[in-house]
Order: C-alpha cells, then sequence, then structure tokens
C-alpha cells in the first residue's frame, strides 16, 4: 500500500510544479507522512524533487535569469545545515504541526492573491535565500520564499519557471548531500525511490502536456485550496 501511495503522490507532486512552476515539495510532504515515517519521507522528496526539476530546467532554460539564481543560492547554503540540524534534533510531531502552519499561512496568502510591492533591490535575494534554505533542509519546500521573491521582482511566467527549477536544483543537491553525511539514505527510502522514478517522469510528461490546455492560475488555486484544508488537517489532528 505505502509503495502505491508513493508513486501516485510523486505523480500529483511532479505534475503539479510542472504545470506551476513548484509545489512538488509542499504536495508531497503533507501527503507522504501519512503513509511514511516523515525522516523517510524528508530524504526520498529531496531526491525526486532533483529528477523532476531537472527535467522542467530543461524545457524552460532559454529564460533562466543565472544572476538571480546565483544569489539566492548563496544564501540558501548557509540556511540549509540549520534546516538539517532541526530536522535531527525535533519531535516529528512538532515538525509535522509547523509544517501544517506553514502549509496553511501560505495556501491562504496564495489565494488571497495579494498584491505584493515590488522590489528593486537585488540584495533582498539572501534574506529570501536564506530563509528557503532553511526550509528546504527542514522540509523540502524552499519555494515559497523564493515565489515571494520571484513575484515582487516581477518576473515573467517562463523566468519564474527556469530560476525557480535553477534554485531548487542547488538547494536539493545540497540538501542530499546533508542527507548522505546524516546516512538518512537507507534501503527503505532506495527502495521507495524506484519505485516514485516512474511516477516523475510521468508526472513530468502530464504535466507539459496538461499545461497547454490547464488555465495555470485556475490550477494552482485549486492546489492551494486543497493544501490549505490539510495543513489545517495537520494543525487539528
Amino acid at each position: 500500500m505505502s509503495f502505491i501511495a508513493v508513486a501516485v503522490i510523486t505523480f500529483l507532486a511532479i505534475f503539479t510544479q510542472t504545470v506551476s512552476g513548484f509545489g512538488s515539495g509542499l504536495v508531497a510532504m503533507v501527503l507522504l507522512p501519512t503513509f511514511i515515517a516523515l525522516r523517510t519521507a524528508v530524504p526520498l522528496v529531496a531526491l525526486v524533487s532533483l529528477i523532476g526539476e531537472c527535467l522542467i530546467l530543461l524545457k524552460y532554460r532559454h529564460a533562466l535569469n543565472f544572476r538571480a539564481v546565483v544569489r539566492l543560492a548563496a544564501a540558501s547554503l548557509l540556511g540549509i545545515p540549520i534546516g538539517l540540524y532541526a530536522l535531527a534534533n525535533i519531535g516529528g510531531d512538532v515538525i509535522l504541526r509547523l509544517l501544517g502552519l506553514l502549509t496553511a499561512t501560505y495556501s491562504l496568502y496564495a489565494l488571497l492573491n495579494l498584491r505584493l510591492p515590488a522590489i528593486r533591490q537585488a540584495g533582498w535575494a539572501y534574506g529570501f535565500g536564506f530563509v528557503s534554505g532553511v526550509l528546504a533542509g527542514l522540509y523540502n519546500v524552499g519555494g515559497p520564499p523564493v515565489v515571494i521573491y520571484g513575484t515582487c521582482r516581477r518576473w515573467s511566467p517562463d523566468e519564474f519557471r527556469s530560476n525557480l527549477q535553477a534554485f531548487f536544483i542547488v538547494n536539493s543537491l545540497v540538501v542530499i548531500a546533508g542527507h548522505m553525511l546524516s546516512q538518512n539514505y537507507t534501503l527503505e527510502v532506495g527502495q521507495y525511490f524506484l519505485v516514485a522514478l516512474p511516477a516523475v517522469v510521468a508526472g513530468t510528461l502530464a504535466g507539459v502536456i496538461a499545461a497547454r490546455y490547464i488555465n495555470p492560475l485556475a490550477f494552482r488555486r485549486l492546489v492551494f485550496f486543497i493544501l490549505l484544508l490539510l495543513g489545517l488537517r495537520m494543525l487539528l489532528v
């Protein structure tokens, strides 16, 4: 049952990432702990996300703004070890409740469609990148701070997708290295990863095709509405 759940959730997570440009970590980390242990899910999602991010970046590489990604990535490198340390030293129930709070809060922000002020100083990237690194190390959900930053910098849709994937790839590589040093990659994680690989490819292909026909804004609102409910459930259970 758990192997089927991992495959289905991986497909949904990568499909969401392909259509909207982000969200695989949120979708996967909210759903997977219901079926597998948190400390199995976190290193697994890091591996799965890396594969999906590479495939999506190949599609949108023409719009990549390398300089913007470098600032974000440099700051995230400082935050990732803090997140990994917190994962190893904070109780699982506390981590899941904090994830529920983060998911519900960010989903509500996205659904309200708030008009954020423009950021004209590129130096803000360091602050947003650092917070993203902490969240990536702890939950594999470094997306929200960077999405907010990209929105405030008024990135175009294609630039949004390509910059996010390039940034996520750097984050994923560092997070994976941290999990390796912490010996979090067990035989169980490897087995789940083999099951998840076909779902990554299928989710990417389905997402590329669906993106031609689905209204991306309507799709994002649906995803965030579901995530809001799931986040509230994690807080209340």
